[in-house]
């Protein structure tokens, strides 16, 4: 495996392949993080020449495990300031590695506006000017260049928001079909390929195959017995791919911790018009697909297909965290205007989370009312167009606050907060407060042991156990982050103690070693160590892993409760 490293300083880039040297044995965000930790001035501009975009599968990708096609695209965030790393599903990570790809590092800075197109396959790599492709979103990009990739390939793109280099531009992804549907949303690293002149990245499979393990009847035999426990895990084998990751909503709701009208209450009460239930009923109505797989190996199988009113395809299955951040978060109970801000967001290249959480605060600033779905749909528009007001939405939710004067801003280092009120899920406000990337729900996914008791249970409404929950969590997913295997799978790792041990054989049969559970954590904190460091660097400290204030001080409706987890405690998270 190399590393791929192109240098858009020069013209035309200059492409160079290396070995992976120090970097052996890591891969995904352990890979991504390593070589931004030692390649990137913590005080460089994110924006600028001295940062990099780094997309790496993981550890397993472009192997025949199951799961294992995540892609990890990291660089330092010009939305929160930070180290960052964003996870996306699709068809890439695969091609990449089969390509013998372990990372692509883009670097330097164009020397005018051009943009460039990068086609990668065995017979080699090419960057090839395109300033025809200028404005183009992300389905126009497919368009062009579906027959190119289709096949046995993929395409990561950014749409006119990344062209822009708004701090909320996502880098896109095609899934199964084709389709730029995947992405790596959070933390703005669709403006950083932006700002390296990147339009797309064409991956072509033709003439590859499987990474050959080093123990290949080992590993097939792993690699059966971890599928036949996220089968049989009634999360992973029923809910998830019955309703997608939508069956939350009703849970959540029924747990008082689903944040509406930009976190003002616990509770939405037309969430049954936009739960996994409903959504799955409308797509089966409709002749759309409530279970599909993001990438092939998936065997979850949570993602799925929403079609309109006339049988005709519109966006991917939105997703929970989509569903609510675009409706119950702005009072809006219709999954068809919800489907329609997805598609929008998935064309212009946002993060559908940081888009809602934004819109949320210009609603709370009268820009438009709560539940007005036409209104926010002409604000998605507005950014995909760089309207004045657009280029305010789209550098998100705390420069829209500080621009219009709001006091409520859900942000954490910058960024907005996911789907779960921390005044409710305790141990989801401590992840949000102390992750490395800002706020992020699957830095340390504590719903699972707070309120669907996965692997055990910690009130979620009392501050007691809260860190030790996401400090353990936070050091077992950026282990499992390296891998590039699906974070979903973590409910069954969680529950099955021999299912965990299926991954780990995976690993070791694969790479001929010996690694133990405790080994694995090493590596979580690895990751974690070199991220914080990086962080200090670049000037953050303890005083910036806290919550805004109004949720220490605004009872949350309906269990009226803080969020009351010490900084103090918070401030031990890191002293493993």
């Amino acid at each position: 495996m190399k590393i791929l490293r192109i240098d858009v300083s020069t013209d035309p880039p200059k492409v160079l392949e290396e070995p992976l040297g120090k970097y052996e044995g890591l891969g995904g965000r352990g890979l991504t993080s390593a070589i931004i930790s030692n390649e990137v001035p913590p005080d460089c501009h994110p924006l600028g020449k001295e940062n990099k975009l780094v997309i790496a599968p993981g550890l397993l990708g472009g192997t025949s495990a199951v799961m294992a096609g995540r892609i990890s695209v990291g660089c330092k965030s010009p939305l929160t300031g930070t180290i960052k790393e964003a996870n996306s599903g699709g068809q890439a990570g695969h091609v990449i590695a089969k390509l013998g790809y372990a990372a692509i590092v883009i670097e330097g800075k164009p020397k005018n506006d051009d943009l460039y197109v990068v086609r990668i396959s065995k017979e080699g790599v090419k960057v090839e000017k395109d300033n025809s492709l200028k404005g183009f979103t992300n389905y126009q990009l497919m368009d062009r260049f579906k027959e190119e990739y289709i096949d046995k390939g993929a395409m990561i793109s950014i749409g006119p928001v990344g062209e822009m280099k708004l701090a909320s531009a996502s880098v896109a992804v095609t899934d199964i079909e084709g389709r730029p549907t995947r992405h790596a949303g959070r933390g703005g690293v669709g403006a950083v390929m932006g700002s390296k002149g990147i339009k797309a990245i064409i991956l072509d499979g033709t003439g590859t195959k499987f990474r050959e393990p080093k123990d290949p009847e080992r590993f097939k035999e792993a690699n059966k017995r971890f599928a036949e426990g996220l089968k049989k895990h009634p999360i992973t084998g029923e809910a998830l791919p019955k309703y997608g990751t939508n069956v939350l909503t009703n849970i959540i709701n029924e747990a008082g911790a689903y944040p509406t009208f930009n976190f003002k209450q616990g509770r939405f009460d037309q969430a049954q018009n936009i739960s996994g239930e409903k959504q799955a009923e409308i797509e089966e109505k409709r002749g759309g697909l409530p279970t599909h797989p993001c990438h092939s190996g998936c065997v979850i199988r949570c993602s799925g297909i929403y079609v309109d009113k006339n049988g005709n395809f519109l966006t991917k299955q939105p997703e929970y965290e989509t569903i609510w951040a675009n409706g119950g978060n702005l009072g809006i109970g219709d999954l068809d205007i919800i489907a329609q801000i997805d598609r929008l967001a998935d064309d212009f290249g946002i993060d559908t989370i940081e888009l809602g959480v934004t819109i949320g605060v210009a609603m709370e600033a009268g820009i438009i009312k709560f539940g007005d779905g036409e209104g926010a749909i002409k604000l998605v528009k507005e950014i995909g167009q760089g309207t004045y007001l657009g280029r305010i939405l789209g550098n998100g939710a705390e420069v829209t606050g500080k621009v219009f004067g709001v006091e409520r801003v859900p942000t954490v280092k910058g960024q907005g907060l996911p789907a779960y009120d921390p005044r409710a899920v305790k141990g989801i406000g401590v992840t949000y407060a102390t992750s490395t990337m800002g706020a992020d729900h699957t830095s340390g996914y504590t719903v699972a042991t707070n309120i669907l008791k996965t692997g055990g249970y910690v009130d979620p409404l009392k501050p007691e156990g809260q860190v030790e929950l996401s400090r353990n969590l936070q050091i077992a997913t950026a282990a499992l982050d390296c891998t590039g295997i699906c974070l979903f799978v973590a409910f069954a790792l969680l529950d099955q103690p021999e299912t965990m041990q299926a991954l780990i054989d995976l690993l070791n049969s694969f790479y001929g070693l010996n690694l133990t559970l405790e080994d694995v954590n090493e590596l979580g904190k690895k990751v974690l160590k070199m991220e914080r460091e990086f962080n200090l660097k670049a000037g953050f400290s303890n005083k910036d892993d806290r919550l805004p204030r109004f949720f220490k001080t605004e009872p949350l409706p309906p269990h009226n409760t803080v969020f009351d987890v010490s900084d103090k405690e918070l401030d031990e998270l890191y002293n493993w």
